[in-house]
This record gives C-alpha cells, structure tokens and sequence, in this order.
C-alpha cells in the first residue's frame, strides 16, 4: 500500500489532537497542533508550502495545501459534515498540481475522527 505507515503516522497525530482539543472547533486550530504534534514525533512536514497553478504553460493561480507531511502527503484538515466526493476531488486535483500521488483528508468535526488516504 502507497505510503501505509507515513499516513498510520499522520493519523495517529491527528487522532491525539482530537483527543486532546476534542471537537466542534475550526479547521485553523488543528492544522496549527498538528503542526506541534508532527514536531514533537519528529515527522517532517511543511505548513502551507506554496504550488504554482498552470493552464497551457502559463501561471493562472497558487494552490497552497494545509501541509505537505513526509515530503509525500498532501495533509488537508477538515471540520465538515462528512468527507464526500467534493473531497475527495478537490485532493485529487491537489495531487495532480503538487505531483504527489497520496492525500489524507483529516476531518475533526466530531469525537470520533474521520479520514480518508486518496491516492491518484
């Protein structure tokens, strides 16, 4: 499985964040103890790392992910209803812009967490 135990690795932080700020807050406040937790583990990771957007060889825009984890995960914190298709879109056209092929979405919105590894 593409990149099994680096995103074992990023839920299990994700999980001790829930568990610790617990849920119904907003997406900023966990992407940001992620960040802490991910440096207390040691796991590489950087926040907000900027990805040019281009239409027929020209720049049109920057896509800018929650976190690119592990040098390979593109990490896209959540506090939704549910992880849908609009998701799990959005991350694949995350991947395709920063050329990765595996994405976690996060979603803290309740106590138990919900995720999701896409890979493209």
């Amino acid at each position: 499985l593409w990149l099994k135990d680096e995103v074992f690795q990023i839920v299990g932080c994700a999980m001790e964040v829930l568990n610790t700020l617990g849920h119904g807050l907003l997406e900023k406040p966990y992407e940001n103890a992620l960040v802490v937790e991910f440096g207390i583990k040691a796991i590489p990771f950087k926040q907000q790392p900027r990805f040019d957007v281009i239409y027929k060889s020209v720049k049109v825009g920057e896509y800018i992910p929650d976190m690119i984890v592990f040098e390979q995960v593109v990490v896209d914190t959540k506090t939704i209803e549910k992880i849908t298709d609009v998701e799990r879109g959005q991350i694949l056209n995350y991947l395709k812009i920063t050329g990765l092929n595996v994405g976690v979405i996060l979603n803290f919105k309740r106590a138990k967490l919900e995720w999701e590894r896409i890979v493209l």
